[in-house]
């Protein structure tokens, strides 16, 4: 992430704390090309016949069991090389940590002075300075909102600090040189476009003779991207049949099926990595209901989709009862939001929600 730092009130003089943000991502499996051996037969049908891949094209050597087949992706993991990409409907999670860089005792830097410049240069130790009551402050700037959000922030086991009325407080923290105060942000991302990280430091700096409060700041830009593509089309069914047998259902409207739909949904994969969907379902308005014809009732697995694929889902929505749903003005019926979670390669959840679908009702 590009980031920006804004000068202190003495710009000559640094810092103490020193600040540093990674983003929190899960790893990755190692992939490897291995390549078989010179005169080997990698379509004999006898295991015991084939020769093992060359050592150099795996991605490490062992001894024992735990590499030994020619496989794409080892069984060992790797951190994220980079930053990577941020796509809408993931949650965007760092950590932030502020290090007290000071050196120790017997590393303070020495000042000499020379009085009239005729005596020998006296050395004079220069002055221990403490760190106290360091907080972190977290911001996010998004590009459909015109103020900041002020971010909680977690420990690093993951729990929010709170007070006695359950109300989450930034106490400070006393940092002797060397450590360090971590916390956690997460950031569920709604929007496309360029969200910038504000990251907020201060602390008291003092001496055994004098003290300061300094702060600093800095910001930290990156881009969302979009994951999904979400198309829909609705299409009038006939109304369901009466739930009396043999009367009609204009002379039972009590018990007579109401209106009903077909809404299809496209789903499509535009971001550059795999996802598997594990719930596509409608969260509908008051009088409806629907009918899931997708995988979970087919019994088939959930569906992968790789960069660029398309999903088809299908569901059947109808009213409750006959005038189960009213129209707006305009003749529409609303139905609902469509709610799509997946999962990427390495477990990461992500979730994203349309907006109102719905319906015109052509006379």
């Amino acid at each position: 992430m590009s980031h920006q730092r804004y000068p202190s009130i003495d710009p000559k003089e640094p810092h103490s704390v020193s600040l540093k943000v990674l983003r929190l991502s899960r790893p990755s499996l190692v992939v490897q090309h291995p390549l078989p051996a010179p005169l080997s037969s990698p379509s004999s049908p006898h295991p015991a016949q084939q020769v093992a891949p060359i050592p150099a094209s795996l991605a490490y050597s062992t001894n024992g069991d735990t590499n030994p087949d020619p496989f794409l992706l080892a069984p060992i993991l790797q951190l994220p090389p980079s930053f990577g990409s941020a796509y809408v409907g993931e949650t965007f999670s760092c950590t932030l940590c502020a290090n007290h860089d000071v050196p120790l005792p017997g590393e303070l830097p020495t000042s000499t002075i020379s009085p009239g410049g005729l005596a020998p240069a006296q050395p004079i130790a220069a002055k221990k300075k403490f760190t106290r009551d360091v907080r972190i402050e977290a911001e996010m700037k998004t590009p459909g909102s015109g103020t900041v959000l002020k971010l909680p922030l977690l420990g690093p086991d993951g729990k929010a600090d709170k007070d006695e009325d359950g109300d989450q407080h930034h106490k400070g923290t006393d940092l002797e040189p060397g450590q360090t105060l971590q916390r956690i942000v997460n950031f569920d991302l709604k929007e496309e476009g360029n969200h910038v990280l504000a990251v907020t430091v201060s602390y008291y700096e003092a001496t055994e003779t004098s003290g300061r409060t300094r702060t600093f700041r800095k910001l930290y830009q990156f881009i969302c991207k979009g994951s999904l593509i979400v198309r829909t089309k609705v299409g009038a069914l006939p109304p369901s049949p009466s739930l009396s047998p043999g009367v009609p259902a204009h002379r039972d409207k009590k018990k007579a099926g109401g209106r009903r739909w077909v809404m299809e949904a496209q789903l499509e994969n535009c971001s550059e990595d795999v996802m598997q969907l594990y719930r596509v379902g409608l969260e509908l308005e008051q009088g409806l209901r629907y009918r899931d014809c997708n995988w979970e009732v087919s019994g088939s697995k959930r569906p992968v989709l790789h960069p660029g694929e398309v999903e088809q889902c299908c569901f059947v929505v109808e009213e409750k009862g006959a005038g189960g749903v009213k129209e707006d003005e305009d003749g529409r019926v609303v139905f609902g939001v469509l709610g799509i979670g997946w999962r990427s390669e390495m477990g990461n959840k992500g979730f994203l929600s349309t907006g109102k679908l719905g319906t015109r009702i052509v006379r």
